[in-house]
């Protein structure tokens, strides 16, 4: 009786066990990048916060379809006053090692992303402090009103006090550094997926979380995400059926994977914008041949450059395109943005080399000019081209380009004269871009990425406006005359805005986003 029991025991654990083989899905996906660290507060970069998702999550964050905001591990929220927010946590939620997540994780969480090493200057802008108010939960106090405050607070995803505490993670790492700290290489969140295995230009791998609060659509159990830097691998890679979605396949590889019966692209207008920034505060520039003086200081040089660019003939022979060109920050879909204040100057040869004569540089300059080399479509021969162009007036350029792991701490250290950068806009409003990008450099994120230092007493004031202002069509007029006042001091180069093309196995279901972003939890493999 007691074997027959064992015996039938046996047959029913196994007959469990296979239950979870049969459904189980492994969704391989690649791209070009690589992610810089697992410090969920150390560098804002898309490809970074869209996995990070996986593991780690945030008190609200979009819903893929709509971008309105949805409840994650905030379950309610209300205004006690203009400047008091108040947020109920949603109970039961257990972190990956089986602690609870509670307003203390919460409350720390987002004192750390307001750290001096923090990257996520622009999510906690107008934030002044975070309150305990019970164990479920807590008050965000503002500076004043912030009419974005929960789009910003999609970005901010939840660490274990304890867990940070306990490695020695309590601050985030500064990516400008070579310092590590525990939670750079390790992770544990609340989210649908745990972390693995992370060998960096290795793989990635994600099994999911039996014990994650929430339902999603997807059928996917585990994610290996491989950074595979050479187009043409990895569209060798979806081909042979080594992984099962390419998120930036190159523009000449798109029409035989449009026509091949095996294979979907999907695509759409991204919000990120591709644009050069240039240094603007040095009183001479390094390894330039103008000794005593910054040319990029004077606004007829900068011009000069802008119109040098045939952006027209970028995203048409380079692109194939795959990108829209633009003349102001930020992409149709981000509030502020107008026709008028997204026309480009027109590109115009003799105008530049006019432009720089008159600045007392007919026989041009040499500058040094920094590009990723796998971080945006094409980027590296973007920026070949450009240099080209810019070899037409005068002005050599001394092109060097490097990974993006190294790219982005280099550029926020201000080692580079001319840069290339591509900025996204997660909250879908222009002050995100406004703050970062063209603010004086200061605290709470201002200038956090305005790594050429331009600075204009009007664009602070409006910038500072813009943060409180809770009127919304005065407050849209504000952000259209900020980008308009960067398209006038030329405070930036702009090139286009980028069309993405998802290219993936017929059998793979997804939400195709503006963000460039692969939400884990609407992909299913049929």
């Amino acid at each position: 009786m007691q074997l027959t029991r064992l015996l039938l025991s046996l047959v029913a654990a196994s007959a469990c066990a296979a239950v979870p083989a049969v459904h189980a899905k492994t969704f391989k996906w690649a791209s070009q990048g690589e992610i810089a660290t697992w410090d969920i507060h150390s560098q804002n970069n898309a490809l970074q916060n869209g996995i990070h998702a996986y593991v780690y999550e945030s008190l609200v964050y979009y819903d893929s379809k709509t971008f309105q905001v949805e409840p994650q591990l905030a379950t309610a929220w209300s205004n006690v006053s203009p400047t008091q927010v108040r947020f109920t946590l949603r109970q039961g939620v257990k972190f990956h090692d089986g602690s609870a997540f509670t307003a203390d994780d919460a409350v720390y969480s987002i004192q750390r992303a307001m750290a001096k090493t923090s990257n996520y200057g622009p999510f906690v802008q107008g934030i002044e402090r975070v309150a305990k108010v019970d164990a479920n939960t807590i008050d965000v106090f503002l500076k004043g009103p912030n009419p974005v405050l929960l789009r910003q607070m999609t970005e901010l995803r939840m660490m274990s006090k304890a867990w940070a505490e306990k490695n020695r993670s309590v601050e985030p790492k500064d990516i400008k550094g070579s310092d590590e700290n525990y939670a750079h290489r390790n992770a544990v969140g609340t989210g649908p997926f745990t972390l693995q295995s992370w060998q960096p230009d290795v793989r990635m791998v994600f099994k999911r979380n039996p014990d994650w609060w929430g339902k999603a659509d997807s059928n996917v159990t585990e994610i290996v995400y491989t950074p595979i830097k050479s187009g043409a691998t990895r569209i060798a890679a979806l081909l042979s059926g080594e992984v099962d979605m390419v998120l930036d396949p190159a523009p000449q590889d798109l029409p035989r994977l449009r026509s091949n019966a095996e294979l979907k692209v999907i695509d759409g207008l991204e919000n990120r914008t591709i644009f050069l920034g240039m240094d603007q505060f040095r009183d001479e520039l390094s390894g330039s041949s103008v000794k005593g003086k910054n040319p990029l200081k004077d606004v007829r040089v900068r011009r000069a450059l802008y119109q040098a660019i045939d952006a027209n003939t970028l995203t048409r022979n380079i692109l194939r395109g795959l990108g829209k060109p633009t003349g102001t920050l930020v992409a149709p879909q981000v509030a502020g943005w107008t026709e008028g204040v997204g026309k480009r100057l027109p590109y115009d040869v003799e105008a530049s080399k006019k432009l720089l004569a008159e600045a007392g540089y007919a026989d041009g300059f040499e500058v040094d000019f920094a590009c990723p080399n796998n971080r945006y479509i094409n980027d590296e021969a973007i920026c070949q081209a450009i240099t080209a162009m810019w070899a037409r007036i005068g002005v050599k350029a001394r092109l060097r380009t490097l990974p993006l792991v190294t790219y982005f701490p280099m550029i926020q250290r201000s080692e580079a004269s001319i840069y290339m950068l591509g900025w996204g806009v997660p909250t879908f409003d222009g002050l995100y871009s406004l703050q970062s990008l063209v603010r004086s450099v200061g605290t709470g994120g201002d200038g956090n990425y305005n790594v050429g230092k331009y600075s204009n007493e009007r664009m602070d004031y409006l910038v500072d406006r813009i943060k409180v202002e809770t009127d919304a069509p005065v407050r849209a007029r504000m952000m259209t005359e900020a980008l308009q006042l960067s398209n006038d001091t030329v405070s930036h180069l702009p090139l286009y805005d980028q069309v993405i093309p998802w290219a993936m196995k017929k059998n793979v279901e997804l939400v195709h986003r503006a963000d460039n972003r692969v939400d884990i939890r609407t992909v299913k493999i049929n």
